[in-house]
């Protein structure tokens, strides 16, 4: 075995042109395709990132009907005891009181959406503390409101200015009052940036003369549960008459988008590592006819079928050693860079899809299978190819060869 592989060696480099190819061929197509997977599983984390980490969470509770029909007065009873049994199974989840109104400031109105929030509570299920722009984020006790970045524009609002809120209490009275603003958003979503507007739960119960209940409880799902066995122990835990839905279910079109995109990134991958089995295939058939009086010679004096089959292989496997090193020692240094930096899009505008707001610094997301899984799948490719080359060069006849 070990003659056959100095053999093999030597014959790798016989032709160093041709090796030299084809083993920068498949490097270089491992090198996009770990760079690829990286900057696409990046795209993926980072969007479903900022869908469950900045407005819905893993999933959403509402009084049933309150998705479809949107009103004050349609509010979860006494959530108190759903929150606890949450808490108790591991969950994170937080409430939320939801109005709509009229903003205003000076000559300038806009349509709001009146956020209340429950701070501490609200931290453990939502980063949105952590996208301020300026000012500062909601205190436990504060008297204040943190806006959407579009809003504060539409009205000329800065920090420290006043805003006029006015919507219809649960009582039937004019709810109005005057808020100072704390804190201006970074881009979150259309929603949020256009007209969010929000305050501690206790401000907006006073606003709007909402003394019980809530409009949404936001989740978090345990830590390595998956999403729907643990949105079925959620709604297990609901009362009746309350509608729980993970993410998905709340944007089927956002979700079906995101396996769209894998589903187009293997086809991508595949692509590539069908023109790699051409190019190997290619230059192992090449390497067979140009030997052909060899491959005739070593039969004749007592080369089987399989030790020359098995010569090949050896060729195949020194070349792809050589091609998944030299991919793997390019790509490095290449995720480094792009986990790290990434690629600033600012330039291009606020990125959004589906009305989310996306970090304009596009990063890739490397893990292990990030490497493994291309270098296998590479590899398995290029011995798959090589195949009929080698299967051809092990049964030709030798007097044939010889002659030819």
């Amino acid at each position: 075995m070990f003659d056959d592989l100095r053999l093999a060696w030597r014959n790798v480099w016989r032709n160093t042109r041709r090796s030299v190819v084809t083993i920068a061929a498949a490097a270089i197509a491992l090198l996009v395709i770990i760079f690829y997977t990286g900057m696409v599983a990046g795209y993926l984390v980072g969007l479903q990132k900022t869908i469950l980490n900045l407005e819905m969470g893993d999933g959403q509770i509402f009084a049933a009907e309150y998705r479809e029909k949107p009103s004050l007065y349609t509010a979860i009873k006494a959530p108190e005891k759903l929150l606890s049994d949450l808490e108790a199974a591991g969950f994170a989840a937080s409430p939320r009181l939801l109005a709509a109104g009229l903003g205003a400031s000076d000559d300038n109105s806009a349509g709001i959406q009146i956020i209340g929030l429950d701070v501490a509570a609200h931290a453990k299920v939502s980063d949105i503390h952590n996208q301020i722009m300026s000012g500062a984020w909601l205190a436990e006790d504060d008297e204040g409101v943190v806006i959407g970045r579009r809003l504060a524009e539409n009205l000329g609002l800065e920090v420290g200015g006043e805003l006029v809120v006015l919507s219809q209490g649960a009582d039937g009275s004019m709810a109005n009052e005057v808020y100072p603003v704390r804190g201006i958003l970074k881009g979150i979503s259309e929603g949020v940036d256009r007209g969010g507007v929000f305050m501690t739960g206790p401000k907006f119960r006073e606003l709007m003369v909402f003394d019980e209940g809530v409009h949404q409880i936001i989740f978090r799902i345990p830590a390595g549960a998956e999403l729907e066995a643990a949105t079925k122990q959620a709604a297990a835990m609901a009362p009746e008459g309350v509608e729980v839905a993970s993410w998905k279910q709340l944007q089927p079109g956002l979700a079906s988008m995101m396996q769209s995109t894998e589903g187009a990134m293997a086809v991508m991958m595949g692509i590539i590592y069908i023109a790699v089995g051409i190019v190997v295939l290619n230059a192992m058939l090449m390497a067979v006819f140009e030997r052909t009086r060899e491959f005739g010679v070593l039969k004749a004096v007592g080369f089987g079928p399989g030790k020359v089959f098995r010569l090949i292989m050896f060729e195949t496997a020194i070349q792809a050693f050589f091609a998944v090193a030299v991919g793997v020692l390019l790509a490095i240094p290449v995720n480094i860079y792009m986990t790290n930096t990434g690629i600033d899009l600012s330039s291009l505008g606020n990125m959004t899809v589906m009305n989310v707001a996306m970090d304009p610094i596009w990063r890739s997301k490397v893990t292990s299978a990030t490497y493994v899984t291309p270098t296998i799948s590479l590899v398995v490719i290029i011995f798959f190819a090589v195949l009929y080359p080698a299967a051809r060069a092990a049964f030709i006849q030798p007097l044939d060869a010889i002659r030819d």
